[in-house]
């Protein structure tokens, strides 16, 4: 076997013999003693140099090839960069994939009609789009993460969203029917119960921690391809993509990756190379529906949230601080003469949290219990992981000072109370509040959409899912708290009326 650096010797001698040849006919062909002189001088030179050059080489460096090292004599000017590890480490995620592969869940959805109005759902490209499947029924698929040993997944709200049937396939192929616990189309979160035990679940980590610039491995179903694993780094936190149009309050805060995901992998888990879930991914950046090298997760931190209002009240707490906001650029701050950290107060809500607290218009927002602020999304994530009640230290910059303010949240409502799950129960379904867009449309001032209608008191009044309900018992009706509160305190017939999004109204009545 020949070492590149005896073949670079050999190269050399060749090519001094080369130039040696061709200086004798130059000197031969020289007029004067004196050119002779000159070239004969040079010529010596030369070879002198080559040939130092070379046995050096040989003789001096020969042992680093021997031992392996990456110190080979290249005319290449681009040299590899030393890590200081080994290759394991740096791209072996066997032990993450193999502890993450079996909490990732096949999810097949159900649809006995056409779902929507016609319009192109903005999520078909990612879940997975309708299957025919006899006369009109249609199927969808995407994936879900075990977040208990119990069978309690995650997934998105739009993956199971409007589904009569939702049916789970573990990775050892076993299949359950699922029931939908909860949803929260702000953050696009659903929560699933199936009936098992001692399934493998994902442990929580801590998506705060998570750095730009980390490996990350994207676990899924894309293409009805069970159990797939890719892997890329996070490029990016706390991105706002719009993708939430049609919510009043939508929370978008993501993690960017460019872990390869495709149809089907909505739902599935974003773990670190310690196997920990950091984000359930939701969506892509692409024109053609299929990956173009961005993906977008939700923080684990706020799916821990999310999950544990649905457990305990049956619908999420959302804390409101009473801000609108906006984020700061260089000509911003050059026209308000302010610095350029931390999210602009534009405005507040009469009566509200931040108000209350002595907030103004005109502060700068830059830290919020112990988390700097700098963008809009990164405000709307640290406010969404606390409920009604709650009190958090803002740190504000005002004239050009820091002040420190104590703010406890309120709901939507103006006050600190939170949805009472019983009543919920008693009902039989989410009550969730109408869209902008909605509101239009319909010529409403208020009401509360009803959303994953099962066995209760609005079913057996024929209330159809999707129904606004504008007034109880001739009251207005502006949150789903005024729905709750008129029936805690009422003994007796009942009378809803609303209208469905076609624009038919209707009323229905039913004893408490």
């Amino acid at each position: 076997m020949i070492h590149k650096m005896d073949f670079n010797f050999a190269r050399r001698k060749k090519i001094t013999k080369f130039m040696l040849s061709n200086f004798k006919l130059i000197l031969k062909n020289s007029k004067t003693n004196k050119m002779k002189k000159y070239v004969g001088v040079f010529l010596v030179a030369l070879t002198g140099s080559l040939l130092g050059t070379g046995l050096f080489n040989h003789y001096f460096n020969e042992s680093q090839i021997q031992h392996g090292k990456s110190s080979i004599i290249s005319t290449n000017p681009f040299q590899n960069v030393n890590y200081t590890g080994t290759t394991s480490s740096l791209g072996d995620f066997t032990a993450a994939a193999e502890a993450t592969v079996p909490t990732v869940v096949h999810v097949k959805t159900t649809y006995g009609r056409q779902v929507g109005n016609g319009n192109i759902d903005p999520f078909s490209f990612f879940w997975g789009a309708p299957q025919q499947q006899g006369g009109a029924q249609q199927q969808s698929t995407g994936s879900g993460v075990i977040v208990s040993e119990d069978g309690y997944i995650v997934t998105n709200n739009h993956v199971v969203e409007n589904a009569e049937q939702v049916q789970i396939t573990l990775d050892d192929k076993r299949t359950f029917d699922a029931k939908v616990i909860g949803t929260d189309p702000s953050t696009d979160l659903a929560l699933l119960k199936i009936d098992a035990k001692g399934l493998n679940y994902a442990g929580y980590g801590n998506s705060d921690n998570v750095r730009v610039g980390e490996w990350a491995l994207a676990v899924g179903n894309p293409f009805n391809l069970t159990s797939t694993v890719t892997a890329g780094i996070i490029s990016a936190k706390a991105r706002n993509i719009h993708i939430l149009p049609d919510q009043k309050f939508p929370i978008e805060s993501f993690l960017q990756t460019d872990a390869a995901v495709n149809p089907g992998n909505s739902g599935g888990a974003l773990v670190n190379t310690k196997g920990e879930l950091i984000g359930i991914n939701a969506a892509i950046a692409s024109n053609t529906g299929s990956y173009s090298g961005y993906s977008f997760a939700i923080p684990v931190n706020i799916v821990k949230k999310v999950v544990n209002d649905l457990l305990e009240f049956g619908s999420v707490q959302r804390g409101f601080i009473g801000v609108s906001i906006r984020d700061i650029d260089a000509e911003f701050a050059k026209e308000k003469d302010i610095i350029l950290n931390g999210v602009y107060v534009n405005g507040l809500t009469e009566g509200g949290a931040a108000a209350s607290a002595g907030l103004k218009e005109g502060d700068i927002i830059t830290n919020i219990n112990g988390a700097e602020i700098k963008t809009t999304p990164e405000l709307q994530e640290q406010v969404s992981r606390y409920r009604p009640g709650d009190k958090l230290t803002v740190v504000a910059i005002r004239d050009k000072k820091e002040r420190t303010f104590e703010v406890t949240l309120r709901n939507k409502d103006g006050n600190t109370k939170v949805i009472k799950n019983e009543v919920i129960n008693v009902l039989g379904a989410k009550l969730e509040a109408i869209s902008d867009d909605e509101e239009q449309m319909l010529g409403l001032k208020s009401g509360v959409k009803v959303k994953n209608l099962d066995s209760g008191k609005l079913k057996n009044a024929g209330i159809k899912e999707g129904f606004i309900i504008t007034a109880v018992d001739n009251k207005p009706v502006n949150s789903a708290n005024d729905v709750i509160n008129y029936l805690d305190q009422k003994i007796g017939g009942v009378l809803i009326e609303g209208i469905y999004p076609n624009g038919m109204k209707a009323y229905y009545g039913f004893g408490i």
